[in-house]
């Protein structure tokens, strides 16, 4: 089981949103995974009664496939480039053909570019011969990437942290904190920029990448000037295997007390977690426990 799930904020449309990426991953699927309770919702979910909650998206690639969730919800928050998925076309992922990987990967650009914003254009970088950056029609940030086969091998899809603004320049903090959070974790390579750039310092990180279980995840410290925070628009969410895993979790993450509620949290750097049994979905099958969730910061297993 895929142990950290990344999800994604909608605004009403998670549906519109599976179709949209089942259709621009060759081989990816989009399924209604729950829908809300009839009763037992706040005020403000009363008009979502009964309808879609959360959508299942499996990205295959590489030796296996990525899970994406949508949450579909109100206008209360929406992705931006604080995180972005990094999408690894690796030749090797084609029968060793760097042009084919490089076509699946123009492909991608095009359906994901079309009706969304370029935020680098793709093209030909010092670190990768093809690169670039968009922000799709819905506001969710994908880095496009030709890699190089002789590397280490990495997953297809990468969840990758920027730092910016009150968090700039933390990257390298970022990669110790977590690797001494999570159980068979660990850093892998970090690459400063050498010398200022914009914001960044000599010793921030341009790029740098840690592992979580087999999870591959990716930071940089931002090289412009700018501040797109950390929100619940883009979130992690963590399937623990019982209590005394959320338990060590949340009290080794959660750094912002008013965040917390229904098993989201926000640590130190403002990144939005759920720390959530593996079997939640089973768990919310039994009566009422929907209605008895809402009002829960951490949550308690035997009280659903």
């Amino acid at each position: 089981m895929q142990k950290i799930v990344t999800n994604i904020w909608c605004n009403r449309n998670a549906e519109e949103v599976g179709a949209y990426y089942a259709a621009v991953f060759p081989g990816a699927t989009s399924t209604l995974e729950s829908r809300y309770p009839e009763t037992g919702l706040l005020d403000f979910q009363q008009d979502l009664a009964g309808a879609p909650q959360t959508v299942a998206v499996e990205i295959p690639g590489g030796e296996g496939s990525t899970r994406l969730t949508l949450i579909n919800a109100g206008d209360e928050f929406r992705p931006n480039s604080s995180i972005s998925l990094m999408l690894n076309f690796d030749p090797l992922m084609f029968d060793g053909s760097a042009e084919a990987a490089r076509d699946r990967l123009d492909l991608v650009w095009r359906a994901l570019s079309d009706g969304g914003t370029v935020l680098m254009p793709l093209g030909e970088y010092p670190f990768s011969p093809r690169y670039g950056w968009v922000e799709d029609r819905f506001g969710v940030s994908w880095q496009l990437m030709l890699t190089d086969p002789d590397g280490d091998p990495r997953p297809f899809v990468i969840p990758s942290l920027m730092f910016s603004g009150a968090v700039q320049n933390l990257a390298n903090e970022a990669i110790d904190f977590y690797v001494s959070v999570f159980e068979d974790a660990e850093a892998g390579g970090r690459y400063p920029y050498g010398e200022p750039t914009g914001p960044a310092t000599p010793e921030a990180l341009m790029f740098g990448e840690f592992r979580i279980g087999e999870q591959w995840f990716a930071v940089m410290d931002s090289a412009v000037e700018q501040d797109a925070p950390f929100t619940c628009g883009v979130s992690l969410e963590v399937l623990c295997a019982d209590q005394t895993e959320i338990d060590r979790l949340w009290e080794a993450l959660s750094a912002v007390p008013e965040a917390e509620q229904c098993g989201w949290l926000a640590d130190r750097f403002g990144v939005s977690w759920q720390i959530v049994p593996a079997n939640m979905g089973e768990l919310m099958e039994h009566p009422g426990a929907f209605e008895r969730m809402m009002p829960m910061k951490k949550i308690v297993i035997a009280e659903l």
